[in-house]
């Protein structure tokens, strides 16, 4: 379905009955990146709401550079998509950029939020405080804030260096498919040029609140991230103010919501059973 919401119209998928489980995508994806969760959400009794976020997918780019694309920008689409909705409280899980912007979410409304699920990506002082390993790791974010630059090196000779960062993506090409339009790879790159610019990966006096004390919150890393150090997850724990729950994913590439669903399927549905 197409929600139109005051800055921008994004493509939803909702479906299921009972308690709502909202779920935020990352870069480069959209919400088909649940598809197997939301199948098996709906099945075992829950309301799924999977937007496609702002710049990604078949949502609108809005014009206006880098701060169209702030994390903030995305929390306020979906507390306006929530209302639209009108889902009061709600389970949160998100993926890679999804998990920040859940963070941010959960940080703006904790007394509506009934859980929270971050896949890949911890808090921000975990990924920031995760060693020289997990640096090395996030060279291409660095990158990623040279407009233009970036584009070009990721789009040339038919996206082959795009294709080297998807290599486990089972769904890499037709996620390239969709960058190809017109604005749709700067779109995409901005929330990374808005929300992760050098100086919140490096500054070490950065203040980055803890998570709200009153959600209960659990951490899933897969082995075969070639993104993310399990260190990055794991450190998530000095920043939850209630319950935490770390969880491992064997043998799975960072977008393990696809490449092993069961395994992702039956965590959730577990941590949601625990915070019905």
């Amino acid at each position: 379905m197409r929600v139109q919401l005051s800055e921008v119209s994004l493509d939803v998928e909702v479906s299921g009955e009972g308690p709502v489980v909202l779920l935020l995508h990352g870069f480069p994806d959209s919400h088909h990146l649940w598809r197997h969760q939301v199948a098996a959400l709906n099945a075992a009794g829950y309301r799924t709401v999977a937007p496609t976020l702002r710049g990604f997918g078949g949502s609108d780019r809005p014009e206006g550079g880098p701060e169209a694309y702030h994390p903030a920008k995305h929390v306020g689409d979906m507390l306006e998509l929530l209302a639209h909705l009108e889902v009061d409280r709600f389970h949160l899980v998100g993926h890679d950029w999804g998990s920040g912007v859940a963070q941010g979410l959960a940080s703006t409304v904790p007394d509506r939020v009934r859980s929270l699920g971050l896949l890949s990506v911890g808090h921000i002082t975990a990924v920031r405080g995760a060693g020289w390993e997990q640096k090395q790791r996030s060279w291409y974010m660095l990158l990623f804030q040279l407009a233009g630059l970036a584009e070009d090196w990721l789009s040339r000779d038919d996206y082959a260096q795009m294709r080297e960062m998807l290599a486990e993506h089972p769904d890499a090409e037709t996620v390239i498919e969709t960058l190809r339009a017109p604005g749709a790879l700067t779109a995409a790159l901005n929330i990374y040029r808005s929300g992760f610019p050098a100086e919140a990966q490096f500054a070490p006096d950065l203040p980055v609140p803890p998570l709200p004390a009153g959600v209960p919150v659990m951490g899933v890393w897969s082995t075969g991230d070639r993104f993310l150090t399990e260190r990055s997850m794991e450190r998530t724990a000095d920043a939850v103010g209630h319950t935490w729950r770390y969880e491992r994913v064997e043998d799975a590439g960072h977008w393990f919501p696809l490449d092993r669903p069961q395994a992702v399927n039956d965590l959730l549905l577990s941590f949601l059973k625990e915070n019905a």
